[in-house]
């Protein structure tokens, strides 16, 4: 008999995800939610929802990435959202694509180190303030519930000598937010709703300019 917990990450299938990594995801999820004893990684609030709110929120933007692509950086990784989630899913598609989390603060850091380890995942953790970091190099950045999204637009033209694409998650604010961010750069981008919150989007940005 399939866990029950584990069949409800199946909304992930029409996302190319396979059933053979839904106990992976849930397996992380719950050395979150007993980690979180101990340090605060994700709100107390939210463990009674953490599969969908973090998880499979953070499991979604898979089917925006391109598995062929070598580097993805998270920029703000905290728990490993979306970054441990993201590279669960890659090791079970084969792919070689190596994750770099930054991750300033110690304990999220070394928590970032023991499931890496535990679920033997390409990842290498950065205990480094992404925002003093320079002349950095990835195909893929994302972010999750990291900064407001000038914030992150000037801190990837400024610190990033090249990059692909960047996927990021937007909030119910999302498109005013990303009109008045229109005016001050310009860039591409590819917009798809969230499958966890009727007001939140998903947006990836190429060719990224200040006007």
């Amino acid at each position: 008999m399939i866990d029950s917990n584990i069949l409800n990450y199946s909304c992930l299938e029409s996302l190319n995800v396979s059933r053979e990594t839904f106990p992976d995801l849930e397996a992380f999820r719950k050395i979150i939610i007993e980690r979180n004893k101990e340090v605060n990684l994700i709100s107390r609030e939210s463990e009674k929802i953490s599969k969908e709110r973090h998880i499979i929120d953070s499991a979604q933007i898979i089917d925006l990435i391109d598995i062929n692509m070598p580097t993805c950086i998270d920029l703000g990784s905290g728990p490993g959202l979306p970054g441990i989630v993201l590279a669960i899913i890659m090791k079970h598609k084969k792919s070689d694509m190596k994750f770099i989390l930054y991750e300033k603060s110690f304990h999220k850091s070394k928590f970032l180190k023991d499931v890496t380890n535990k679920f033997d995942l390409n990842v290498q953790v950065l205990q480094k303030d992404i925002f003093e970091e320079k002349n950095l190099l990835s195909d893929i950045i994302v972010a999750r519930a990291f900064k407001p999204l000038p914030i992150i637009l000037k801190l990837i033209y400024n610190n990033f000598k090249s990059f692909h694409e960047v996927i990021l998650f937007l909030g119910k604010n999302g498109k005013e937010v990303l009109k008045k961010a229109m005016k001050e750069w310009q860039f591409e981008y590819e917009e798809k709703k969230s499958i966890t919150s009727i007001n939140s989007t998903i947006i990836k940005i190429q060719n990224l300019k200040k006007k």
